[in-house]
């Protein structure tokens, strides 16, 4: 099966990509987690989220220039794992437009742990969004690929 035919779900360790932006975002970890949420919910909702080996071109295609639907239905789902203070954006993101391809998973403890519990729950190529150096091997050795916050924050920032 080649990479374009598995279901690709792109893991987000919110701390560590909020972390990545000197936004101010210390001073409200709730709100910088609504936003980045938001910006998330609209690079999924455009389809145009791309995951490393594939192009908007060839994605679930094997080679063959795709428009609509079956180019959409190839693109990657989000997982958002909110931890501590972050945690309590919950109700604001749920208030807020619905995101059919972000789902927020709150971590009770530990942000790392319920990482990896989501990376070994899902099926497919996983993709994890983080710098923590300890959780990238953790996820390489469970089977998933790591990218670094940069690689998400220019998929978000090109879509700007």
């Amino acid at each position: 099966m080649s990479i374009s035919e598995q279901k690709t779900t792109i893991v987000v360790d919110v701390a560590n990509v909020m972390g990545a932006r000197p936004d101010g975002w210390w001073r409200d970890r709730a709100g910088a987690a609504v936003r980045l949420h938001g910006e998330v919910a609209a690079l999924a909702a455009s389809g145009r989220a791309v995951p490393p080996g594939e192009t908007r071109e060839t994605r679930d295609t094997g080679g063959a220039a795709e428009t609509g639907g079956a180019a959409e239905a190839a693109s990657p789902e989000f997982v958002m794992v909110l931890e501590g203070a972050a945690n309590a954006a919950g109700p604001r993101i749920a208030a807020g437009a619905p995101a059919d391809r972000v789902r927020v998973v709150h971590a009770p403890g530990h942000g790392d742990d319920t990482i990896m519990a989501v990376v070994r729950d899902l099926p497919g190529r996983r993709i994890v969004v983080t710098a923590d150096r300890e959780l990238r091997d953790r996820c390489t050795a469970a089977g998933a690929e790591v990218r670094s916050p940069g690689w998400l924050l220019g998929l978000l920032n090109a879509e700007k």
